[in-house]
């Protein structure tokens, strides 16, 4: 359905099914005598299947119609949760301290209900020794665990390795 329905004078079809504001079918006419029986009603003829043979038009309040949409646009909205990604940055020389102080600020991530990226990077000749970049990263999986599972095992990206871990339920 488009955005924008045809209203009133909007609407040049020879014939139209029409329907009253109670939804009842009042049959077949021309767009003419559908738009009176609408202005007797102080109401407005909207279209709103045109793609149908006849076109239907139903006679409505059009602003209470658009009022009652946004109304339930905006209460969709209010319903659906936005999951954000946020990041966290490691090396494979972290000390044990530094290590803890970014596990409890991916824990308060997870806590919150978002996804946290964990990256680990290695520069120059760090990347000869991956082995003690992927204990770094078990290391952090294994602290943040009680709030949040990996969604597969530590990846490398590049010079990177990457895991993504999605808070409990």
């Amino acid at each position: 359905m488009s955005k924008e329905l045809a209203i009133n004078d909007e609407i040049r079809d020879k014939e139209i099914r029409v329907l009253s504001e109670t939804g009842e079918q009042l049959g077949i006419m021309s767009s003419r005598d559908a738009q009176i029986i609408a202005n007797n009603k102080n109401l407005d003829l909207v279209k709103i299947s045109p793609n149908a043979n006849p076109p239907v038009c139903k006679i409505m309040d059009y602003g209470k119609y658009k009022y009652e949409q946004a109304r339930k646009e905006k209460e969709s909205k209010k319903k659906q949760k936005v999951v954000t990604v946020k990041e966290v940055r490691l090396r494979p020389g972290i000390e044990t301290n530094d290590l803890n102080t970014k596990a409890n600020q991916a824990m308060k991530f997870l806590k919150k209900g978002d996804k946290v990226k964990v990256e680990l990077r290695f520069r120059g000749r760090e990347l000869g020794h991956k082995d003690l970049g992927k204990q770094v990263m078990l290391k952090f999986i294994e602290l943040v665990k009680e709030f949040g599972e990996p969604t597969k095992a530590p990846a490398f990206e590049g010079n990177n390795m990457v895991v993504m871990i999605d808070p409990k339920k």
